[in-house]
């Protein structure tokens, strides 16, 4: 049974309405950027009062956190999800190609890549440390586990590959792919999955 199944007519209400908010919040993060959102823009997207948007989050900055939140813990199902049949390399390239995905249809702001003050209110909040800490983990797991059967190049450092990785999901040329070489999104994941990939499997770089 869904989570929503074992809630009641007025929860199940509340929660739908909750997940709006998030999906309008990652919309207009993604467009507006923090600095210029606000919870009048929230509002206004979703269709609701201001009011009815504060019984849901007190201020725009619990919002934003609870919807990176929501986004990693998206982030960490689909990669339980996963088939251990494509190994590590497998399950790192269907990661991306999801990160990318949900980017390109508007719900990937990754803010704090580009907010120093993102990044700090973030980190005030445990839920958000943990859940970042988590997925770093199982990732980094996943690039060391390539490297020992020798899928991922072993000269460079786990973390060098583990950062890139990242900034592939908050990569301005996704933009600039869709905007300015008219690219549809298949093409633009692909190049995108096709960049990274190819400089970090042996044999797509000379190895020093």
């Amino acid at each position: 049974m869904s989570i929503l199944g074992k809630l009641s007519f007025k929860d199940q209400a509340f929660k739908l309405r909750e997940d709006a908010i998030l999906d309008a919040t990652a919309r207009i993060l993604a467009s507006k950027g923090f600095d210029l959102m606000t919870m009048d823009d929230v509002a206004l997207e979703v269709g609701i009062s201001k009011p009815s948007l504060y019984k849901h989050f007190k201020s725009k900055e619990d919002l934003v956190t609870e919807a990176m939140i929501r986004l990693l813990t998206g982030a960490q199902a689909f990669w339980e999800q996963l088939p251990d049949t494509g190994g590590p390399v497998g399950k790192l390239r269907a990661l991306l190609e999801w990160a990318m995905r949900v980017r390109l249809a508007g719900g990937l702001p990754f803010l704090p890549s580009t907010s120093p003050q993102v990044r700090e209110m973030l980190t005030r909040s445990l839920r958000y440390v943990t859940k970042v800490v988590k997925l770093n983990s199982t990732l980094k797991s996943a690039v060391q586990d390539a490297k020992k059967q020798g899928l991922l190049r072993r000269d460079l450092p786990d973390d060098v590959i583990l950062f890139t990785y990242y900034a592939r999901t908050c990569d301005p040329a996704v933009e600039y792919l869709r905007l300015y070489a008219k690219l549809d999104d298949d093409a633009i994941v692909a190049h995108m999955l096709a960049v990274f990939f190819e400089g970090v499997q042996p044999g797509g770089a000379t190895a020093s």
